[in-house]
């Protein structure tokens, strides 16, 4: 209760409004919490909502005790209950309670996070190895390479794709996995958007030659047909395939009025770095010459990611779009709302959520509102493949490239699993 208050409830002592763009944003139908008894919660939604149950885990906890201390250290000269609440979120970020097997030793933003091991961790048999982690932000590819490679650190995300050769060859081990995470550019429906033309956004998936992409990659991406991959029960069987068809591509653009003597322009924002946003950089200007033989002229307006992140709850109508006609925002797709609904929905329209081109209609608002009321897992499955077949048959992204999360390690470090995900264990590793 005390946590959904802190995103929901404005009047609540505690409410943080710089945690309700994470956290609201991605359960928009939650309005309130209700104790019932010491064993059950009741929470109410604005509509019936079989997502919910999963998007709770975005709902993050925080220690109610830990933040009333943090409050009682507010210096009693501030006396505006709102600064004193806001002056002990910011304090309880930089020392953060939990009760995981980690605990945070030092914080420095931007320069390093420091865990060290909870030996008093409630399960023995995850009790971590290893007594202290740090974590330091390096958000150019080759600087953390180099620093893998002078022993700097002993793991690294996301290295150089050029490196891999030189990473393997001096005993580094390079791990990977398929993961349901989108490397899309999200496109913009706004008035004069050049994307309002389904030839035009078909045409953008025709002539990506993700194959290519790949190969500039090391291997390190998984080639998209959808959010989802065939044989998903969220696949769907979509009647527009995506694929490498330069002619194709080239047809559609013609019949849409555009040639290579008469491109279309279009605007993209993007990071230079930034969490799960692979290697921004160049692939974008990958995509950029790939796009252009089938008359695409692409310009970029590259931000900082938190920036470009924040932009991505402002919609494409915003001056922060700065008229850009996409965006390149890579995102998680493990759960309904996560990979489409927040996408598709007119509900999700910003700021409520991230439907930053505005994308939806009648159509998609029943197709979500069949999934969401769908109790039934099989139903529900069934419900959300209709909905990614005609996601993908609309075409509101470019889809580009999934990742496989790459990351390069010491042979010092033992007991690695590399998940499926963004999220790795790191309370079974060891370091020799």
């Amino acid at each position: 209760m005390w946590n959904v208050r802190k995103v929901l409830d404005q009047q609540a002592p505690h409410f943080d409004a710089s945690q309700v763009g994470v956290t609201a944003s991605r359960m928009p139908t939650l309005r309130s919490a209700r104790k019932i008894d010491n064993l059950t919660v009741e929470l109410t939604t604005s509509e019936p909502d079989s997502f919910l149950p999963l998007n709770l885990t975005n709902l993050f906890m925080a220690s109610p005790a830990h933040w009333d201390a943090k409050l009682k250290a507010v210096p009693a000269g501030v006396t505006d209950p709102a600064e004193r609440a806001k002056q002990a979120w910011t304090a309880f970020a930089a020392d953060a309670s939990g009760t995981g097997p980690f605990r945070m030793a030092r914080f420095v933003p931007r320069e390093r996070l420091e865990i060290v091991a909870n030996k008093a961790y409630w399960d023995p048999k995850r009790t971590p190895k290893i007594d202290r982690v740090v974590m330091l932000p390096m958000p150019e590819a080759n600087a953390r390479t180099a620093a893998l490679l002078s022993g700097q650190v002993d793991w690294i995300e996301a290295p150089a794709p050029d490196a891999m050769p030189q990473i393997r060859q001096r005993g580094f081990t390079v791990y990977s996995n398929a993961q349901p995470h989108v490397w899309p550019w999200q496109l913009s429906f706004a008035e004069g958007s050049p994307w309002l033309d389904k030839r035009v956004r078909q045409a953008a998936n025709l002539c990506v030659d993700r194959a290519g992409l790949q190969q500039l990659l090391g291997g390190m991406m998984a080639i998209p047909k959808g959010t989802v991959p065939p044989g998903h029960p969220w696949w769907g069987n979509p009647g527009f395939d995506i694929r490498y068809d330069v002619p194709a591509a080239q047809k559609l653009m013609q019949e849409a009025g555009f040639s290579a003597q008469r491109p279309v322009r279009v605007k993209v924002q993007i990071s230079a770095s930034g969490s799960g946003q692979m290697q921004p950089l160049p692939m974008n200007e990958f995509v950029q010459q790939s796009l252009k033989q089938c008359f695409f002229d692409v310009q970029f307006d590259v931000i900082e990611w938190n920036t470009l992140f924040t932009n991505w709850r402002r919609g494409a109508k915003d001056p922060t779009a700065n008229g850009a006609h996409a965006i390149n925002v890579s995102f998680a797709a493990m759960d309904p709302f996560f990979a489409m609904v927040r996408f598709t929905s007119t509900k999700t329209f910003p700021p409520v959520s991230n439907n930053w081109g505005y994308f939806g209609n009648a159509e998609f608002d029943k197709l979500i509102a069949d999934a969401r009321t769908a109790f039934d897992d099989r139903q529900r499955d069934a419900a959300l493949a209709k909905l990614h077949a005609r996601i993908v048959e609309e075409a509101p992204f470019v889809w580009i490239a999934h990742d496989v999360g790459p990351r390069a390690m010491s042979a010092k470090v033992k007991n690695v699993v590399q998940p499926r995900s963004w999220f790795i264990d790191i309370a079974p590793m060891t370091i020799e």
